[in-house]
């Protein structure tokens, strides 16, 4: 069998990798950016979906050359790292309450919750030391002194899909402009606290500068984005924004990780407004919003958003009476390729007004929020009975409450929220530290089936944070120096039909991660993921669906080491299989190599991967995170037989310059064509390259 000779082939280099994973290095220090989350969020989604919230991490790497003091940053500030929970952030600034400022970065040891790995985690982003250039400037001077960046980008597939190919009917879909992907940005930034940039892209299959774009590019976006620039004003934005309320009931725009390995960031914690500079076309703000502090403990937030969004508009000849207006659903691809998809775009007007005020003090905040929604066409869903609960209509008001507080070692959060056909739903949450080495979590929601939102976004298993209630419980146990597990147990019940369910339906999903790691030399883990939910019985030929369990069980093992301070290389083994009732057991492994060098003194640096892949369908499909280009995710989901390999070329010597390129391919053995539709490819290989040129001033 293909799997097993992959798999003696592949276990000496794994051997190979730990014992050589032992040389005496010192090198850099790592990003506290988890990859994973990411990983899992596509996991999730099921689908080879592109991470389009490409931005979404940038502000951490500005903190590598602005070093945030902890002596005076704020709660909203240390979240700001990505790395530390609402316990490790009270504690800090109770530490400095009580104790005046911090000495020394390793003071952080004396801090309940503060150990040597999140100290090292944290480390290249902050000091202890003030910088004395830390006064009040005025805006004119912030855009003065910021840094200037440009970006292009180009992209494409080289093979030819079907969609590039007129058909003699014209009247049949085809993609009306070239497969280049285009990318221009600039960006100009004064230290986090002052952004300003505009955000161009062209999707494969757009035209360009002809037809339905002749203004250029499909997709433009432009912000403006101040942060605590004074006690009263602490955010200001114009242009395109992200917002977020609570625990995400009645508004999380941007990117909101879901389930994964990092088990204690299970709170939606993140500034309520924040600049968007990304490529995801429909889960963003278009408008102006601010918050003002009103008082020392009291401060207000209201957004106004206006902009067009892409739907599906039904032919006068679907429509009994042809002067009603109506849409029956939303599209939020992006793509407008087709003359079907031009024929969607920006068909439709959505109008967002919305607020919330907050109290806080110390360790304890409560805040009440409002959100508007509305079209300017009525929202008429093609009813089936699994969405004859959701909204119709035009207009909807929202209202919640969300709270947070933080005594001792126990950090109580949640959000309650009702629509205005008088539903209900719920989340509440605990993040406790049982000891200095020993924390838990525990999420509880209900969403009842009827509660309607536009755009809802809480940590649970499904999107729309309605039909569900589940419990979801985490611990993270830090035995001996080196070592850590994580792992979390989520039981859910869907009380009404869904899209791939004809009845109530319920699950349980287990998942758990052994870590250890040599600081700056080695990081392996284990880590085992099973799943089993109720869906329709797949391959069914009775007149009448009927639920069985889908057991869905994955395991990862990872091994990564750096050799010196230039030559890292990583490796992993998936495997893992899937069964219904109604289809044969179905398995699968996959393998990669990594080797990421960035050599000292030299301009040119590479990372490639090699992986090959064996599974029985694509029910049993991996995901891994692919090293692309700066700004740039990938994560391909890998299925059938074949090997998968990449290599990344970065360039940076000429000063101020950094220049990329890629070329990664997909190779099968078990296919003669790739893909479905118009992206159907004639062939068993699938290549990709690109490259991009930023320039910084």
């Amino acid at each position: 069998m293909v799997k097993n000779r992959i798999f003696i082939f592949l276990l000496p280099l794994f051997i190979q990798s730990v014992l050589f994973a032992q040389a005496d290095t010192i090198p850099p220090v790592e990003s506290p950016i988890n990859t994973n989350v990411i990983e899992n969020y596509i996991e999730d989604t099921g689908e080879e979906t592109p991470f389009d919230f490409n931005t979404a991490f940038e502000d951490i790497e500005v903190l590598a050359r602005k070093k945030l003091d902890i002596n005076k940053a704020t709660a909203e500030d240390l979240s700001d790292l990505l790395v530390l929970n609402d316990l490790q952030i009270q504690n800090l600034l109770k530490y400095r309450r009580d104790l005046g400022d911090l000495i020394s970065i390793y003071e952080l040891q004396a801090i309940p919750g503060f150990d040597p790995q999140t100290i090292q985690d944290i480390l290249p982003f902050v000091t202890t030391k003030s910088n004395i250039d830390d006064i009040q400037l005025s805006i004119f001077q912030m855009a003065a002194q910021g840094t200037n960046e440009v970006y292009m980008r180009w992209g494409r597939f080289l093979e030819q899909q079907k969609g590039y190919i007129v058909p003699a009917d014209t009247s049949a879909n085809y993609y009306l402009g070239d497969p280049n992907r285009l990318y221009l940005r600039y960006y100009k930034n004064f230290e986090n606290k002052m952004t300003f940039g505009i955000t161009a892209e062209k999707d494969p299959g757009e035209e360009f500068f002809r037809g339905s774009n002749k203004q250029g590019f499909d997709f433009y976006s432009a912000h403006f984005f101040l942060k605590d620039y004074n006690q009263v004003f602490k955010a200001v934005a114009l242009g395109d924004f992200t917002a977020s309320f609570g625990q995400g009931l009645i508004l999380y725009s941007g990117f909101g990780r879901g389930k994964s390995n990092e088990v204690l960031k299970i709170k939606r914690n993140r500034r309520k407004l924040r600049k968007y500079s990304s490529v995801n076309e429909a889960n963003f703000l278009r408008g102006a919003a601010t918050t003002i502090g009103l008082s020392k403990n009291l401060e207000l937030t209201a957004l106004a958003s206006y902009r067009k969004r892409d739907a599906n508009i039904p032919s006068p000849a679907d429509l009994e009476d042809p002067e009603i207006e109506s849409f029956t659903s939303l599209q939020n691809s992006g793509n407008h390729r087709t003359a079907g998809e031009i024929l969607d775009e920006k068909s439709i007007t959505s109008t967002k007004v919305g607020g919330s005020l907050e109290y806080k003090k110390d360790a304890f905040k409560i805040a009440f929020n409002g959100l508007y929604g509305s079209f300017d066409r009525d929202f008429e869903r093609n009813t089936q009975p699994y969405n004859q609960f959701l909204f119709s209509g035009n207009n909807i008001l929202n209202l919640s409450t969300d709270y947070s507080w933080v005594y001792k070692n126990l950090n109580f959060f949640g959000e309650t929220a009702m629509s205005d056909n008088q539903a209900v739903a719920t989340i509440n949450g605990l993040i406790a530290a049982v000891d200095r080495n020993i924390h838990v979590s525990i999420l509880h929601r209900y969403f009842p089936v009827d509660y309607q939102a536009l755009d809802p976004n809480p940590l649970a298993e499904t999107s729309g944070a309605r039909n569900e209630s589940g419990l979801y419980m985490g611990i993270e146990v830090k035995p001996a120096p080196g070592w850590a597990f994580k792992g979390y147990f989520d039981i859910y019940k869907h009380p009404w039909l869904r899209s791939n369910a004809d009845a109530p339906s319920s699950g349980i999903e287990l998942r758990g991660q052994l870590t250890y790691k040599i600081k700056r030399k080695l990081t392996a883990f284990v880590e085992v993921r099973n799943e089993t939910k109720l869906i329709n019985t797949l391959n069914n030929t009775s007149n009448i669906d009927f639920l069985s369990d889908a057991q869905l069980f994955q395991t990862k093992i990872h091994v990564a080491f750096k050799a010196n301070k230039e030559l890292e290389v990583r490796n992993r083994i998936h495997f893992g299989f899937f069964k219904n009732q109604g289809l044969e057991r179905q398995g699968g492994i996959m393998f990669y190599q990594d080797v990421i060098y960035k050599p000292i003194g030299f301009p040119l640096s590479f990372t490639a991967r090699f992986a090959l892949f064996d599974t029985d369908g694509s029910n049993i499909r991996f995901y891994a995170y692919e090293n692309n280009l700066l700004y740039t995710q990938s994560i391909p989901a890998l299925f059938g037989q074949g090997a998968r390999y990449y290599i990344n070329l970065r360039y940076r010597g000429i000063r101020n310059l950094t220049i990329e390129a890629r070329f990664a391919q997909t190779r099968f053995t078990n296919e003669e064509t790739i893909g479905s539709g118009l992206n159907l490819i004639q062939g068993n290989k699938r290549t990709e390259v690109a490259a991009q040129i930023k320039y910084k001033f």
